[in-house]
């Protein structure tokens, strides 16, 4: 029997498992720590951002209550004043002194009416119908005088503060000449601010009054809590966005500061893992890394959330049972050797 040929196979087979064992060993690997893959929950955040403006609620517009002459304004725009603080002196118009002295002569003359009608009836030389119309346009006089005089028309009146507020706007100019109802001032409590927002339409349906939010003013240190107070319910053609008004803690903003929110909308499911698992590839799309028998594994994944330094992520590819590659991912390719940190341990 020719041993020959079954010694060559011998030989060469066992070059051949030499060969892979060292292509093997010489293949390329990468040192990296490793974390359990877990499903959980995150809160849903959405950011918006806004200008801090008074509230509805919160703003008073004082108006002139009658034609009125403007006399001294003590305060200016962006004042805060304290509850009594003279803000503008308002002086009857011609038009409104001389609307005031009919009414005070008017009044004079229905008071002497009466006098003289009860003496006539005294002497049976008048009616009671007649006294009783008499004492109507008294007192018709009489309350169209007072209305006059609690709107300011008897004379110089001066303005006050009802409450401590900050000065937004002030219109009233020293001297001017101002109709019935002409703008004046308007007034801001502090504790009735609110962050004006505006977000997209997909974002906005998100959202929720009752909505908690954490509100960081722009270039200043601090977070404060806030509420959701409106959602909007019509987009705004000059904008394309949905508004949103978040209720302010008292006296942390001032009005017209630009500030960021960001609002709590529920939870998101999914597996939560750490920031830093997550790449992104050429083509923009999420990624991560997957231990499979020690060889790198990409799977494509959505990003849901984020909070923190944690994200939610789903993907049709991810399997709970492989480790996650948590560091040293960045330098894998699909497929690469695995090599695990030994000073990390074993997954967490």
């Amino acid at each position: 029997m020719n041993r020959r040929p079954i010694l060559r196979c011998i030989v060469l087979c066992a070059a051949a498992l030499c060969a892979t064992a060292l292509a093997a060993e010489n293949a390329p690997s990468a040192l990296v720590t490793l974390t359990r893959l877990e499903k959980g929950k995150l809160p849903q955040t959405i950011n918006a951002y806004g200008i801090v403006q008074p509230g509805p609620s919160a703003t008073l517009n004082m108006m002139a209550p009658i034609s009125v002459r403007v006399g001294k304004v003590f305060v200016q725009r962006g004042q805060a004043v304290r509850k009594g603080t003279a803000l503008v002196e308002l002086l009857p118009s011609p038009q409104t002194a001389a609307a005031w002295q009919q009414a005070t002569a008017a009044y004079a003359v229905a008071r002497q009416l009466v006098r003289s009608t009860r003496r006539m009836l005294s002497q049976q030389l008048a009616t009671e119908q007649q006294l009783a119309e008499a004492e109507k346009s008294e007192s018709d006089a009489h309350a169209q005088l007072r209305a006059y005089k609690q709107r300011g028309a008897d004379g110089s009146h001066v303005l006050r503060a009802p409450y401590p507020a900050t000065v937004t706007q002030l219109t009233a100019q020293r001297g001017a000449l101002l109709n019935e109802g002409a703008p004046l001032l308007v007034l801001a409590r502090p504790e009735g601010l609110v962050l004006n927002a505006s977000l997209r339409v997909d974002r906005a349906r998100k959202i929720a009054p009752g909505n908690n939010a954490l509100i960081t003013p722009i270039g200043e240190p601090g977070t404060y809590a806030g509420k959701v107070v409106m959602r909007g319910a019509i987009v705004d053609p000059g904008s394309g966005l949905v508004p949103i008004q978040i209720a302010l803690p008292s006296e942390k903003l001032m009005p017209g500061q630009s500030a960021e929110a960001s609002i709590t909308a529920g939870e998101v499911s999914g597996y939560v893992v750490p920031h830093k698992a997550i790449l992104v590839d050429d083509q923009g799309h999420a990624y991560v890394v997957q231990a499979r028998a020690m060889h790198a594994r990409f799977v494509h994944v959505s990003v849901l959330a984020l909070h923190g330094d944690r994200n939610v992520i789903s993907g049709t590819g991810l399997d709970p049972s492989e480790p996650l590659v948590l560091s040293g991912n960045h330098q894998l390719q699909d497929g690469m050797l695995l090599r695990v940190d030994s000073s990390s341990g074993k997954p967490r």
